[in-house]
């Protein structure tokens, strides 16, 4: 298999430089998966696009995406990452494994999106009937629905990357589910 290594700001065009410049200075390093997207010219930049557009889901429900759609797809890069960022969101450890698990027993909305983000992976992008109804049951929205499938285009973009190149994870490593395989 290919070996992929990080470009280096100096290996990349001159427009992936100045993303690298601002990613650097917003949150102090370029993530390896970033600067692995500046392979392409364009890449780094329209994926930024699309993970920073705006949603009707907040910061937390994505988090919860991240780390449901992370696990399914079992990316190990992702999950690393998800798991600081969901802290960052105020989730503790063990919420952080149960909404990676799909089972979320502290809140019924988190629930409904976790179980529906990693049924939508499992049964490639037709999720289970009864999950998506209880998704709508709990007071999700046809537009909550439109968001959430993007985000989980947007970060099965991250999955596959990550899964592509192996490149170092840069972040701690997420800890392994209770009863999961290796």
């Amino acid at each position: 298999m290919k070996t992929f290594t990080v470009p280096t700001r100096e290996e990349v065009s001159p427009a992936n430089q100045a993303i690298f410049d601002t990613l650097k200075k917003k949150l102090g390093v370029v993530p390896n998966l970033f600067a692995t997207m500046a392979y392409s010219n364009n890449g780094l930049a329209n994926y930024l696009t699309l993970a920073n557009g705006p949603s009707s889901l907040t910061a937390k429900e994505k988090e919860v995406v991240n780390l449901a759609t992370s696990q399914a797809n079992n990316c190990e890069y992702c999950l690393a990452a998800h798991t600081a960022i969901g802290k960052l969101n105020g989730f503790t450890n063990e919420q952080i494994l149960e909404i990676r698990s799909g089972a979320v027993s502290f809140n019924d909305k988190y629930n409904a999106l976790a179980a529906l983000a990693k049924s939508f992976v499992e049964n490639f992008g037709k999720p289970n009937a009864s999950i998506l109804n209880n998704f709508f049951e709990v007071g999700y929205t046809n537009e909550n629905l439109v968001d959430t499938i993007i985000l989980i285009g947007d970060k099965t973009i991250t999955n596959y990357l990550y899964g592509a190149t192996k490149v170092p994870v840069d972040f701690p490593a997420a800890p392994a589910l209770v009863g999961e395989v290796a």
